[in-house]
């Protein structure tokens, strides 16, 4: 493992420090529980995204590439 030193609020110190020792772990313990849920969360709401994106376009008659040239050529006259 390795060590970083983080800032955090006073507050948000005393909360951490209460929540573990209600729940009978090292304070740090419950740091790196919160990173690995927050990381999990992250990467599923991105998997999420590119599931209900994925097909998106299916039902249009274009080409990507002949979209993004039509775009391109627009903010030209602009």
């Amino acid at each position: 493992m390795t060590r970083t030193i983080i800032t955090i609020s006073e507050e948000m110190k005393m909360w951490l420090d209460s929540y573990s020792k209600k729940h009978n772990r090292p304070t740090a313990e419950t740091i790196r529980e919160a990173i690995k849920l927050y990381k999990e969360r992250v990467e599923k709401e991105s998997k999420n995204a590119l599931s209900e994106t994925a097909g998106l376009w299916k039902s249009k008659n274009i080409d990507g590439s002949d979209y993004v040239e039509k775009i391109r050529n627009e903010w030209e006259k602009d």
